[in-house]
C-alpha cells in the first residue's frame, strides 16, 4: 500500500454487505474525515481506494444495478470477481468533494436521503449515474422522490431503527425500490430483516450470546483434521507423520495449497506439497495459515461472515504489529485476530477451544479479554468493525499510532483478504 498523505486526513471502519445466502458480497467502507470542518483530498482518497478495489471490479457493481443482487448471476460469471465496495463518507463536504471527482464504477456511493431529495444535487447525480456509478440512499426521505430521481438509485440503505416497513403495496406511482438493512448485530436482526423483504443487511452478526460450556459444538471432520496439524506443527513432527494427517482429508490439502499459492502469500514459487510448505515456511509461519484453515472450516447459516471477519481481524492484526520484521511476532498477531472469534465459529467457548488448540499465552490473555500486549490492539480492531471513530481513536491514541498508520493497515489488510478470498 502506497503511503498515501490523504490517510493521515481521515478515519477508516468496515463492515460486510451479506445476501439472503449468508454469503458476503461486497465491503462498507466508512470514511470518516479527521476534522469536520476540512474535507480530505477527494481524489487522493479514491486513489488510494482503487488499490485495493481497482476499476477492473466494475463488473461486480454493475451486475448489482442491472439485477440486484443476484447471486445467482455472480455465481455463472466465468471469471468470479471480488466483491465491490460500498462507500459511506461521513460529511457532506466530503462526499460533494468525491462525487465531483468521479468515483468511478466499481464503487457504490452512498446518499443520504436529505442529499438524494435536494434539487441542488441532482445534476451531479445524474452525471454519476451515467458513468456506472452506482447509487444507494442512506435513510428515509421525509417525502417520496420522483420517479425520475429514484431511478437513479439501485437500492435504499436503511437502518433497523428507521425502518417501518409493512406489507402495505405503494400509493399508484410510486416505486419501491429494493432495502439493505443497516445496523444489523445479532443472527436474530439478519434473519427479521430478511423476513422484512430485505434483499441485503450490513453489519456483523457478532453480538449473539456466547457459546455455552458443554453446549452442541461444531462437529466437522475437517476441524478435528486442523487441529491435529496444529498440534504437529506446534510440537515440530516430521514431515511424514504430518503428511500422513493430511492424505486423510483431500480437501483440506487443497484448501491449504489454495491458500499458501494465493497472492496475499507473496510466495516466489508454487508450492506443491505440505512438506515443500515447511521446508520454504518453518513450522512456526505454517502454523499461522492452518489457523486460518481451522476458521474457514466453520458450518452453518453464520459461517460465512464470521469467516469474513475472522480472515480480516488476522490480516489486519498482522498489518499492526509494530515489528514487522519479527515473523514470530507477526504471527502472534495473526493467529490471535483468527481466533478471536472461533469460539462463535466452531460454537464452543475459549475455555473449551483451546484444550485441544495450542494458542499463545498472550493471545489467549487477548481472546479471553484478560489483558496483555495484543488486547489493545484486538480493541483497536473491534472499533474499525464497528465503525466507531471516537473508539477508533482512542484506541489508536493508546497505542501511540497515528491515523495514517492505522489506515494504511487497514487498506493493506483489506487487499490480502479479498486475494484470499479469491
Amino acid at each position: 500500500m502506497i503511503d498515501h498523505p490523504v490517510l493521515g486526513q481521515v478515519a477508516l471502519g468496515y463492515s460486510p454487505m451479506i445476501d439472503r445466502q449468508r454469503a458476503v458480497i461486497a465491503t462498507r467502507l466508512t470514511v470518516f474525515p479527521q476534522h469536520p470542518d476540512a474535507a480530505p483530498d477527494a481524489r487522493a482518497l479514491l486513489q488510494a481506494l482503487a488499490e485495493v478495489w481497482p476499476a477492473e471490479d466494475a463488473g461486480g457493481a454493475l451486475n448489482l444495478t442491472m439485477r440486484p443482487l443476484d447471486p445467482a448471476a455472480v455465481a455463472r460469471r466465468s471469471t468470479p470477481r471480488p466483491p465491490p465496495v460500498v462507500l459511506n463518507l461521513a460529511g457532506e463536504p466530503l462526499l460533494r468533494a468525491v462525487m465531483e471527482a468521479g468515483p468511478g464504477p466499481q464503487i457504490m456511493i452512498e446518499v443520504p436521503a436529505f442529499m438524494a431529495g435536494d434539487p441542488a444535487h441532482l445534476g451531479a447525480l445524474r452525471a454519476l449515474h451515467a458513468e456506472g456509478t452506482v447509487l444507494v440512499i442512506k435513510g428515509r426521505p421525509r417525502v417520496p422522490l420522483a420517479s425520475e430521481l429514484l431511478a437513479l438509485f439501485s437500492h435504499s440503505i436503511v437502518d433497523v431503527a428507521e425502518d417501518r416497513r409493512g406489507n402495505t403495496p405503494p400509493p399508484p406511482g410510486v416505486r419501491r425500490i429494493s432495502t439493505v438493512q443497516s445496523g444489523v448485530r445479532t443472527t436474530a436482526d439478519i434473519e427479521a430483516a430478511f423476513e422484512r423483504g430485505s434483499i441485503a443487511v450490513l453489519g456483523w452478526p457478532l453480538d449473539d450470546a456466547p457459546p455455552r460450556p458443554g453446549g452442541r459444538s461444531v462437529a466437522v471432520a475437517d476441524i478435528g483434521t486442523v487441529m491435529e496439524l496444529i498440534s504437529g506443527v506446534d510440537r515440530e513432527d516430521p514431515v511424514p507423520k504430518l503428511e500422513a494427517v493430511l492424505r486423510r482429508d483431500p480437501t483440506i490439502a487443497f484448501r491449504l495449497m489454495r491458500y499458501l499459492n494465493s497472492p496475499a502469500f507473496g510466495l516466489t514459487v508454487e508450492v506443491s506439497s505440505f512438506g515443500h510448505a515447511l521446508m520454504l515456511l518453518g513450522y512456526r509461519r505454517l502454523k499461522r495459515w492452518l489457523a486460518l484453515l481451522l476458521a474457514s472450516s466453520a458450518k452453518g447459516a453464520t459461517a460465512p461472515p464470521l469467516m469474513y471477519a475472522a480472515v480480516r481481524r488476522g490480516v489486519l492484526m498482522e498489518a499492526l504489529c509494530p515489528d514487522a520484521g519479527d515473523s514470530e511476532q507477526r504471527g502472534e498477531f495473526f493467529i490471535c485476530g483468527v481466533f478471536s472469534l472461533l469460539d462463535r465459529l466452531l460454537r464452543q467457548p475459549f475455555d473449551e477451544l483451546l484444550r485441544s488448540v495450542p494458542v499463545p499465552e498472550r493471545v489467549q490473555q487477548a481472546i479471553r479479554s484478560e489483558g496483555g500486549p495484543l488486547q489493545p490492539f484486538l480493541d483497536l480492531v473491534r472499533a474499525i468493525e464497528s465503525e466507531a471513530v471516537f473508539d477508533i481513536r482512542e484506541q489508536s491514541e493508546a497505542l501511540l499510532l497515528g491515523p495514517a498508520a492505522v489506515n494504511r493497515a487497514v487498506l493493506t489488510a483489506l487487499a490480502a483478504a479479498r486475494q484470499l478470498d479469491g
